[in-house]
């Protein structure tokens, strides 16, 4: 394939830390992340919940403790967890402290919130025994009352300065494993915010729109702007923030990131809008094509088009195509190439049978190459 440098992403230099067994900034993936809403107290009705997002490709995943009760169920979640868990606390110091104790990889914490100096040093010392990075999370709807006093209202520079006086917090103390997030719900403050920080700091930074809204509107909202961030090459985890299930801001998070070619999971689908010339119902087919190709994890891409107007050009361009015909009848392509016809009834079931057998050709290639890498550097 031909280079092509209007794609080319330079991504921010920043430290590396890491999350539990997940590396976090530097040259590591960007992490998806999402949170919780069961209560966190019920560790049944919150691993579930996790594992529906482990499901989705989660990479680390939030639960709020704001209790007693949540942090004596952290131990549980924990252990049963398969990745790392962030512990989200606000003002309560000894949340922290039982949070750390209980196995957290991360606090999310804003130091300065949380009192006097020496529980702070608590706090920082509890993390440190427990090998826990934190979290500074600055929002524009809970800024200090002294920086709203200074700039009027929320506004990039008083995220930014919120964000500065807790990182010194913790330099001050010798910690230093540490990620920021500057959120908003307003994309112009959140982006124009994680920019004024990206310049100033080094250690990795965790964007989101927060409060985005619900699943159409908060998705258009996070994908504007935290894909204008990534686009800039800003950013190291992202958390997608909608008022719906926490596997699906997982899967909108992933959507983002292959949008962008930053990282591939499971099948990019390409579809037309449809009109009347189209084959067969193009929208149906989707939305059913994707429900059934939520298993997949293999990346993998899939066209699906309702007429021959875009269609084989579009085919040509990735692994399985379907471009509708006459009389019910469409041709498939299979990498890039035309192969054989489908009936219309047979259609949806054919397609997943032919993405199940690529994704299983593709881990078996891969399986392959690593065997073939092993015994090379065996001879050598």
């Amino acid at each position: 394939m031909s280079v092509r440098p209007w794609r080319d992403i330079a991504r921010r230099t920043s430290r590396q830390i890491m999350v539990g067994n997940v590396p976090v900034g530097g040259d590591a993936p960007v992490t998806v992340q999402t949170m919780t809403n069961t209560p966190t107290s019920d560790a049944r009705a919150t691993i579930d919940q996790i594992r529906r997002c482990e499901e989705a490709g989660v990479d680390i995943i939030r639960v709020s403790c704001p209790d007693e009760e949540s942090t004596a169920a952290l131990k549980q979640i924990v252990r049963a967890a398969r990745v790392p868990i962030v512990a989200d606390i606000h003002f309560h110091y000894k949340r922290a402290l039982e949070a750390a104790d209980a196995g957290a990889a991360c606090l999310r914490i804003n130091p300065g919130n949380i009192g006097a100096e020496s529980r702070v040093q608590e706090v920082i010392a509890a993390a440190k025994a427990n090998g826990c990075a934190i979290r500074i999370g600055v929002n524009a709807g809970s800024l200090e009352k002294d920086l709203l006093e200074k700039y009027g209202e929320p506004c990039p520079e008083a995220l930014v300065e919120s964000a500065l006086d807790h990182i010194k917090i913790l330099q001050d103390h010798d910690f230093h494993e540490f990620k920021v997030a500057v959120k908003a719900s307003d994309v112009f403050l959140a982006v124009s915010a994680y920019m004024g920080l990206a310049d100033a700091v080094d250690c990795p930074l965790h964007l989101g729109i927060t409060e985005a809204g619900g699943f159409v509107g908060g998705s258009v909202k996070s994908a504007i702007g935290i894909g204008n961030l990534l686009w800039a090459g800003i950013g190291d985890t992202i958390r997608v923030s909608l008022s719906a299930e926490p596997e699906e801001e997982v899967r909108v998070g992933y959507e983002i990131l292959k949008s962008l070619g930053i990282r591939t999971r499971g099948v990019r689908v390409v579809s037309c809008p449809s009109c009347a010339r189209q084959g067969f119902d193009v929208i149906r087919t989707v939305q059913t094509l994707e429900e059934r190709l939520q298993h997949i994890n293999t990346p993998l891409s899939l066209s699906v088009l309702g007429c021959v107007v875009n269609g084989p050009g579009e085919a040509r361009e990735t692994d399985i195509g379907i471009t509708g015909g006459g009389k019910g009848k469409h041709m498939v392509y299979l990498s890039g190439v035309t192969d054989h016809h489908v009936e219309d009834a047979d259609m949806v079931e054919h397609i997943v049978r032919l993405v199940e057998a690529k994704a299983a050709e593709i881990e078996a290639g891969m399986i392959d190459e690593g065997k073939a890498g092993g015994a090379m550097e065996a001879a050598e």
